[in-house]
Parts: structure tokens; sequence; C-alpha cells
């Protein structure tokens, strides 16, 4: 039986050189840090503020429909934090640690439909475990295990490996650099995401546009390592009818709910 929705192929086996967990744990260390740092310097966002509020709503639509991208995801700790930077910027850690900075809510001006498919995008990074097939692909490339590894690995409990890997990669995860091919996934299974979730998959055109434009200014990190606008609104444009049949059924559940409707047979 075909599902229904974008279509990008199996996981890398390179991932399978890692240990899940070990690099879920790896990545939820990094981020306490992050988070702990910018509450320290006054940049953490209030959970009580507007822009956290609706952040999370649109997060929690999309994480309830994670599984069907990735079992793994009913057991993660999610986690969802707005930072205040001008950075142009959004992240998800391997076991769904997701932070966005303000930069790329306020610059961009992003409706609640493109920031779902912001969102969406960096959620897929972990639910695809591109972190860990990038990681799987260096240490099968590299074959070296580290002595400072090792003693990182001793403190954290983690596979020295996988901390060897992270120290040559510029001892972050958060540096961690992903293929064209992995954005290109991303942006595809993120339109899915968001769909399901309810929220406007063409929205993804409009949100590459801006993008677009901020990057002619000058280039958001963010969008370093990713293909060009042009480039992805067309693959989105490409996918937009294997897609918007899930939105329509998802505003079509909503409005059931919030009317008390009868659903159709």
């Amino acid at each position: 039986m075909a599902r229904d929705g974008v279509e990008v192929g199996g996981t890398s086996a390179f991932a399978q050189l890692v240990p899940a967990g070990e690099v879920e744990s790896a990545a939820s260390n990094e981020y306490r840090q992050l988070i702990a740092e910018a509450y320290k310097k006054g940049l953490l966002k209030s959970s009580e503020g507007a822009q956290v509020v609706r952040l999370r709503s649109i997060a929690k639509k999309l994480i309830e429909q994670s599984p069907v991208w990735n079992e793994r995801a009913k057991q993660w700790s999610w986690e969802v934090n707005l930072i205040e930077s001008p950075q142009v910027n959004a992240f998800c850690m391997p076991g769904g640690k997701i932070a966005v900075y303000t930069g790329l809510i306020d610059k961009l001006n992003l409706t609640e439909d493109e920031l779902a498919m912001v969102v969406g995008h960096e959620i897929a990074h972990a639910l695809r475990e591109h972190a860990r097939q990038r990681m799987g692909k260096g240490m099968a490339t590299e074959g070296v295990t580290r002595l400072g590894g090792a003693v990182i690995a001793g403190i954290f409990g983690i596979d020295p490996r996988i901390t060897d890997f992270v120290a040559k990669q510029g001892a972050s995860l958060l540096s961690l650099k992903f293929s064209r091919e992995d954005e290109t996934e991303a942006d595809l299974v993120g339109m899915e995401l968001a769909a399901r979730a309810g929220f406007d998959p063409r929205a993804g055109v409009s949100l590459w546009k801006k993008m677009s434009a901020e990057n002619a200014q000058s280039p958001p990190q963010w969008m370093s390592t990713h293909p060009s606008s042009t480039n992805r609104v067309k693959d989105i444009e490409l996918n937009l009818n294997k897609v918007m049949p899930l939105f329509e059924k998802a505003q079509h559940a909503e409005r059931v709910e919030k009317y008390n409707l009868e659903p159709k047979n």
C-alpha cells in the first residue's frame, strides 16, 4: 500500500554505525549548555511571552505528526525554546531539542504557516536522523578515536567515537553540516509534517522568497549550506499535489472538532 505524502527514500546505512541513544544524549547535553548560557545572559525568552506561546503551539502540532516519520519520536523529551538574537536561524537537535532565534521570526515577519514550514524543516532533520548519518559517515571515513573524546565519554557516558567525530567537526553538534540532499529531504518532509498538522504547505513558496530577499542583503546562517531558494521553491511546487490532500484533511478534521460537526463517512 502506497503511503500518502512525499517520497524521500530510505535511511542511510551509515546511521547504523552510531547508536541513536548516544547521539541524542550528546545532543541533550549540548542543548542544556546552550539554554543555560542563554538564560544566564538574559536572552532566553519567557515561556509566558506571546512569541514563545505561538512558537510552542505551532511546534506541538508538528510534533504530534512526527511518529509518521520516526517511531522513536514518541519517546523523545521534546523541548522548544526561543532565544533573543538577530541571527536568522533555527535548529532541532537529535532527540527533539528545538531552538529558534528571534531574528528569524522578526526579520522575515513570518506567518504561522511560514514558521511551521521552518520548524517542520528542522524537525525533519531530527526525524530523518541526518546528524546520525553524517556522524556515521564521518566515523567510517576517519576510523580514528582521540584521547580527548575518550575523556569526555568517560564524563558523559558517551561512545568516544561520537565525541571524537564531533570534536573534529568543531566541537559541536550544532556545527554539523548537512548535505544539500539532506536539506532538500528536510524541506519535503517538513512540508508534509506542516500539511498533516493543518498548516498550509503553500507557505513554503512565500517563505523561500522572503529567505531569498534576506539572502540578497546578507547570507543568513540558516541558509549557508542550503540549496538555492529558486531550486527549493521548484521542489516545493512539484510536491504540493502530494501534500495538499493531507492539509485539506487536517483542516476538515479541525472544523469537525471546532464546530462539533458529524464526521464524514
